[in-house]
């Protein structure tokens, strides 16, 4: 059947072969076009996946745009979720909105976000992205689909390099079980993923051999030949007793020769050029208005960008990065430091890096780059991340120092019983990096922003956690954890290239916190400031203290400097970058000394300020000094597509919401409106001239849609 009329059971259309072809190839081209307009994505699967994604979406899966929870309706999951793109466009050629809308992809406030979200989009059918779930997924919606009688097919959207994950064999031994005959895996075989070919990274061949061992019947075809495509997934309504796996042969990047069969291009978007060279040789130039649809997007994004700037608290200058001729931060992403401390420590002969997947963007491989050496003791364990958190257990178990990393959404959470149970119970010498936390994470979107892995990570007994604030602090925390520290150790960092703030000379020390004080504006951001160890730190009787870790330390040295140059306030900025031991007495001589306590922390809120609240609460140094606190952190919500930096200012995280947030309490303290804030010192300015909270604005509109 496929397209259905669902109140009349009438066909909306039937697609012949070649017009099913044609769909595909013009879905590359519009994938190409949106990859373009969000300059991030995946090329490479998006474009292997195109003929499975126009056989099922206009030929073999019944569904009805225009009844998207139809109770009869086939459910197609997508596991594989970073080839949404494909996924958004089989519905816009299904009819459930304009294919040209996708051209806003990945971009704040927008339903096509970087993996897809059941809650965003009608069509979806379940949000994912943390790869090796979906199957499961598949499973219980196979299973309901029974106890209530349905004949509807499931079918489950995989890549090979996914079946790597544990999660995915524990499915496939379930559906087998439980005759599942109304459930299709279809695993887009492209033989590539992030860190290479997928026989390198982790073999997991002979998938026919090993799906029909767990009960499974499978059948392999060319996914690039659609007259296979449609047949295999047609067959695949029609039997009974078992599962079927379609295990479909496909070119990772296909139709375009400079993507086809490189691995670079799996997280990778095309330029203008690349586009448009794209777009020729899929002769789909001429049948896509690109340069309009490029422009719909920058309308689209100019659009949110107003948003933004409507929502942020204002003053009389602009002190956004880089943004005036003095105050010059320099940018670099924070994970550099962990790779080079790597390099630069890796000859101790215990040290093993474990691989898992994402190597070069976490900055783990460059532990053995250039040094062949080394490589013996670099072990790719692929996606799978519980069997390589305990593999680092027993590695440490006999004397070695294993270092894994990968997102610290995947690092620390899906893994977190092996954490607890392989290495903390243990006392284990494992080095655990969480890298991109936050959402300056960006377009990838919630499934890839870690916002919760420091409750997780704090919580086990024996764990210590450090969150360093710029690449320089990472280097040396990770040379300390690396060394140093034996027992499980956890460091995160962000993506992101973000402000340098400290030098070779800044003084790290684990479990001390240091203190920053803002000394006048300098050419360099960074000369601006002085820093020493907290303990050390003389009482300066300043007005308020900013406790931060990680990326928020260089917004709340910011927010210092907006409050000393707007309203003549003195602030205490405290780089926690250990958070767990944390600095009790650092924390108590700030609330001490200063009365109001503001932290900042990238993370939902909590992970910081409950710590320093409850040492503040716990200390009998403060049991008769008024102390008001306030926290700047995600306020209990998922993260969101976005650039890195429209996602600080939605997500209220940036040095102006903290510099907000220090009046708001200022205020209280001194019995005063918010409003009135701003008199509280001497020749001040006027609070409510110099910063507009100003209302919501109107909802964003999608580009005008086309005829």
């Amino acid at each position: 059947m496929a397209l259905i009329d669902s109140k009349t059971g009438k066909k909306l259309r039937d697609y012949t072969i070649a017009e099913l072809t044609e769909a595909a190839n013009l879905m590359r081209g519009y994938d190409l076009v949106a990859l373009c307009a969000a300059a991030s994505g995946h090329a490479g699967g998006t474009l292997s996946i195109m003929d499975i994604t126009a056989g099922l979406y206009l030929k073999i899966a019944d569904h009805d745009p225009k009844n998207p929870d139809w109770a009869d309706r086939d459910r197609v999951i997508w596991s594989t979720g970073h080839k949404a793109p494909s996924l958004y466009l089989g519905l816009g050629f299904a009819g459930y909105f304009p294919p040209e809308d996708v051209v806003t992809l990945r971009k704040l406030y927008s339903p096509f976000q970087g993996h897809p979200h059941w809650l965003k989009l009608p069509g979806v059918e379940v949000s994912t992205g943390s790869l090796g779930q979906g199957l499961s997924i598949a499973v219980g919606i196979a299973l309901a689909g029974k106890l209530d009688g349905k004949s509807y097919t499931t079918f489950c959207i995989m890549g090979d390099g996914e079946q790597q994950e544990g999660n995915v064999w524990e499915a496939a031994m379930e559906a087998a079980h439980y005759k599942l005959d109304n459930l299709v895996a279809v695993i887009d075989r492209n033989r590539l993923q992030i860190d290479g070919p997928v026989s390198d990274v982790m073999e997991v061949e002979p998938l026919a051999k090993k799906y029909e061992s767990f009960g499974w019947d499978t059948v392999e075809i060319d996914g690039h030949d659609m007259q296979q495509v449609a047949a295999a997934l047609e067959s695949a309504k029609q039997r009974a007793g078992k599962p079927l796996a379609v295990i479909a042969n496909t070119v990772k990047g296909k139709g375009v020769s400079f993507m086809e069969n490189v691995a670079g291009w799996h997280g990778k978007a095309p330029s203008y050029d690349e586009m448009v060279r794209g777009l020729n040789e899929l002769g789909v130039a001429g049948a896509i208005p690109y340069d309009r649809l490029l422009a719909d997007a920058r309308r689209y994004q100019e659009a949110v960008e107003q948003r933004l700037e409507s929502r942020m608290p204002h003053f009389t200058r602009n002190y956004w990065w880089n943004a005036g001729p003095t105050m010059k931060a320099e940018m670099e992403p924070t994970r550099k430091g962990f790779g080079q401390s790597l390099a630069a420590e890796g000859d101790d002969p215990r040290i093993v890096c474990l691989g898992l997947d994402i190597s070069g963007s976490i900055t783990i491989s460059d532990f053995y780059s250039g040094k062949p050496e080394r490589k013996p003791r670099w072990i790719s364990l692929g996606i799978a991340e519980q069997s390589a958190t305990a593999a680092a257990a027993g590695l440490a178990r006999e004397g070695k120092l294993p270092v894994l990393g990968t997102y610290a959404t995947f690092a620390v959470a899906r893994n977190l019983d092996q954490l607890r149970v392989s290495v903390c119970y243990g006392n284990f010498n494992v080095l655990v990096a969480g890298a991109h936390g936050g959402v300056s994470v960006g377009p990838d979107g919630a499934t890839h922003q870690a916002l919760e892995d420091l409750f997780a990570v704090c919580g086990l007994p024996n764990m210590v956690a450090v969150v360093p604030c710029d690449a320089l602090e990472t280097r040396k925390a990770t040379d300390y954890l690396l060394l140093q520290h034996a027992g499980p150790k956890y460091i995160r960092f962000a993506r992101e290239a973000t402000p340098v703030v400290t030098t070779a000379e800044t003084p790290f020390v684990f479990g001390r916190a240091n203190a920053i004080r803002f000394r006048g504006e300098a050419p360099r951001f960074l000369d601006a400031f002085e820093t020493t160890l907290a303990g050390d730190y003389a009482n300066e009787e300043e007005d308020l203290s900013i406790v931060a870790c990680g990326p928020m330390v260089p917004e709340a040295m910011r927010a210092a400097w907006i409050l000393k140059k707007e309203f003549g306030y003195e602030t205490r900025v405290l780089n926690l970058h250990t958070l767990k031991p944390i600095d009790r007495e650092a924390i108590v001589r700030a609330a001490q000394e200063t009365g109001v306590v503001v932290t900042a922390e990238e993370h939902q809120v909590g992970a910081l300020a409950w710590r320093v609240s409850s040492v503040i609460t716990e200390a009998p140094e403060l049991y008769e000094t008024p102390v008001i606190t306030g926290a700047i952190g995600i306020q209990d919500r998922f993260g969101d597509s976005g650039a890195p930096w429209e996602l600080i200012k939605e997500f209220e995280v940036s040095a102006e919401h903290i510099a907000a947030k220090a009046l708001e309490l200022l205020a209280v303290r001194a019995g005063q409106t918010a409003e009135d804030a701003a008199w509280l010192k001497p020749e001040p300015r006027p609070l409510l001239a110099t910063m507009l909270f100003n209302q919501e604005p109107p909802p964003l509109r999608l580009p005008a849609r086309v005829g």
